[in-house]
């Protein structure tokens, strides 16, 4: 059986062993990243469901309760992680991951609460772009903008409502930005349908209760 003699003073053998090394170490480098990111996500996961459901409204590890929805209306080319909160067995609100792809300077991603009725329960605005002073106050920490979605439903307002007032709708747009609001209201409102639309895939009853969903409140037929 023959031996691989490697001759460690040649530039070459040095060269390709440091290669070696790089990599390994870059792997590593990589694989710790990707830790550090997905901790990152799930704690600022769990700090929004604190700004969107009330403490002890859930009891339940929402993080690791979930659903996958494939739907190009939330605004993702892949599958979408739709988060589930439960109060004593019960579903109570489903988390979900939305973007508006259309807002002035890009992307603006959203998470939004809604109930097993199809009633939003909250939206809050996880990243984006919008130009300060004048599209970031969708975010909820610079004004209540994002309140106004607090009870709205696909059948309240009507469909014609889901708009912001200058287009004839019966949402705030923020002045000097009407495209940023005008992306937000878009965005939730296709969400709220893909819920509708899909909701025996998300709204699951409790498998002891067996309880029953509640009817959603939409006006589509």
């Amino acid at each position: 059986m023959s031996r691989l003699n490697l001759d460690f003073s040649k530039p070459s053998v040095q060269l390709g062993v440091f290669a070696l090394v790089a990599l390994g170490l870059l792997g590593l480098l990589n694989a710790l990243s990707a830790d550090r990111i997905a901790e990152n996500q799930q704690m600022m996961l769990r700090q929004t469901l604190v700004s969107l459901l009330p403490p002890g409204s859930y009891d339940n590890d929402v993080v690791h309760d979930t659903a996958q929805i494939q739907d190009d209306r939330l605004g993702s080319p892949g599958a979408v992680t739709i988060y589930r909160a439960r109060h004593q067995g019960n579903l109570i609100a489903a988390l979900v991951p939305v973007v508006a792809p259309d807002g002035y300077n890009g992307k603006i991603s959203l998470l939004m609460a809604v109930q097993p009725d199809g009633v939003l329960a909250g939206v809050r605005v996880l990243e984006h772009h919008e130009t300060p002073g004048l599209g970031d106050p969708i975010e909820s920490g610079k004004s209540g903008w994002a309140r106004q979605f607090i009870g709205r439903s696909l059948s309240n307002p009507e469909a014609a409502g889901w708009r912001v007032q200058r287009d004839g709708g019966m949402f705030d747009q923020l002045a000097g930005a009407t495209i940023t609001p005008r992306a937000v209201v878009g965005a939730v409102q296709r969400a709220l349908q893909v819920m509708s639309d899909r909701r025996q895939e998300v709204f699951i009853p409790d498998s002891e209760t067996g309880s029953a969903l509640p009817k959603p409140k939409t006006s589509m037929p």
